[in-house]
């Protein structure tokens, strides 16, 4: 039944709130307007609520800035944000500017697509250690994330890199190009004036498991190759294969392409490029070494496969001499504000994207109505960005399903949010905002010949959206 100052749904099109704006919460946009009108409604309208006071969250966050077909995506995103049907309301922190209660005043539903961006625990000694970081801290340093100091320590020659993921080669490719070969890309004066003064003559990246068990891409590994000065370097006693490794190429392309990568890179000869990459397989980090409270080593054990493709330890240690440590081991959701979370996998619990509170009288969970989840909150962070299409697309047709039952907001008119947002002070960005930052930066690296120059301070992206 609708309240007495809410209209009949079939005069207004359905309101639905969507929390991130990066490319899970945009595909979430572009999936609700390609969706058949929700019955009862006259279409959807949506509002986009970010951060930060730019959109795309992980595109422009956390991509490697030396990868720009990655960030051509944004193209595709900007279709979407293009539309009269969405809303962008940027530079707005939910949990502290606004709330899920106030939400629902506006809104039939809510979506959130939080993302995951701080760094999975990784529970061995030393890892509080003066000069062992986190991938994702660093990752936010050289993309010009605006939340996070704008130096970062890079007096160490030597260099381990723990993981054996995309983010583990971006950060041990990052740390080994010269800020030189990094300037013709995006990054800030502040990212490069601090690769420009990099130490670092030598990156060791570490795997527990062996080549077929890489979670590289093959196209990834193939790039750390590409540059004049890095000599990537694998040891020939690391490619080794069991029967559940040799199962594994044959049942994968991508698996058999990194394994055929890393076999010529084992064979040939080492050349005399000045910076070193190693790609470690089958040591186990155990332990980061420290004197005086900073890291001065590592610590690993070798493993042996075990015939499944999964190893077991041999009890052999090695230790190497290491300077600074960086984990790249998956990244982790935060918890979201009014929410449940599960702490042992980092996402709201959920069912297809229905958000589920426990319910301790009936002992199973129940959907909490007009919630959902979509993106790394929802399933973990896996995958690459393209496959958060398909969980917006799940989630968005049980948001349709449960529509024509959900209540309606108290204030569904478009503007009542705007009139909201202005009483309590809450200036915020918009589509035609970062449009504006969007030709700011451009013009910034035309002066340079490049073909933009982040900005990194939130008052001069405030400033240049106005």
């Amino acid at each position: 039944m609708n309240r007495p100052d809410s209209p009949a749904r079939n005069d207004r099109p359905a309101r639905i709130a969507i929390v991130g704006a990066g490319p899970a919460g945009i595909y979430a946009a572009d999936a609700l307007m390609k969706s058949d009108a929700p019955t009862g409604f006259g279409g959807v309208s949506i509002d986009l609520y970010e951060r930060m006071p730019a959109p795309f969250g992980l595109i422009r966050y956390g991509v490697a800035p030396d990868h720009p077909r990655i960030k051509g995506i944004i193209t595709a995103l900007h279709k979407v944000l293009d539309k009269d049907s969405v809303r962008l309301l940027g530079n707005i922190d939910y949990g502290t500017d606004i709330t899920l209660e106030d939400l629902r005043q506006f809104y039939d539903a809510v979506i959130f697509s939080t993302g995951a961006n701080a760094d999975r625990a990784l529970e061995v000694p030393g890892i509080d250690l003066d000069g062992s970081y986190g991938a994702a801290d660093f990752v936010s340093w050289y993309d010009g994330h605006p939340d996070v100091p704008r130096t970062w320590p890079l007096e160490a020659e030597k260099v381990a890199v723990l993981g054996v993921g995309n983010v583990a080669l971006d950060v041990a490719r990052v740390l080994a190009k010269t800020g030189d070969e990094l300037l013709p890309t995006e990054i800030p004066p502040n990212v490069y004036d601090g690769l420009k003064a990099n130490k670092a003559l030598e990156v060791h990246v570490f795997g527990r498991r062996g080549p077929a068990q890489a979670k590289f891409t093959p196209l990834e590994l193939r790039e750390l190759d590409h540059s004049p000065t890095i000599e990537v370097i694998v040891d020939p006693e690391d490619i080794d294969y069991d029967e559940g490794s040799e199962a594994a190429r044959r049942h994968s392309k991508q698996v058999d392409m990194v394994c055929n990568t890393l076999e010529q890179w084992a064979i040939r000869d080492v050349g005399n490029r000045p910076h070193k990459l190693f790609l470690h397989f089958f040591e186990n980090p155990s332990e980061i070494l420290g004197e005086n409270g900073k890291v001065v080593g590592l610590r690993t054990e070798r493993m042996l496969l075990d015939g499944t493709g999964d190893v077991k330890p041999s009890g052999v240690y090695r230790d190497w001499g290491i300077e600074a440590v960086y984990r790249a081991i998956g990244y982790r959701s935060r918890p979201v504000p009014c929410l449940p979370f599960d702490e042992a996998t980092g996402t709201v619990p959920n069912a297809a994207g229905r958000v589920l509170i426990d319910d301790r009288y009936e002992g199973a969970g129940r959907p909490l109505p007009g919630i959902y989840v979509t993106g790394w909150i929802k399933r973990g962070p896996v995958g690459l960005i393209g496959h958060t299409k398909g969980d917006a697309n799940e989630t968005v047709a049980c948001l349709l399903d449960d529509l024509p039952s959900l209540p309606p907001p108290r204030y569904p008119d478009s503007g009542r949010v705007l009139d909201w947002l202005a009483h309590k002070g809450i200036s915020f960005t918009t589509w035609a905002g970062w449009r504006r930052l969007d030709a700011h930066e451009r013009a910034l690296g035309e002066q340079q010949n490049r073909e933009r120059v982040k900005v990194v301070e939130r008052a001069d992206m405030l400033h240049a959206s106005a």
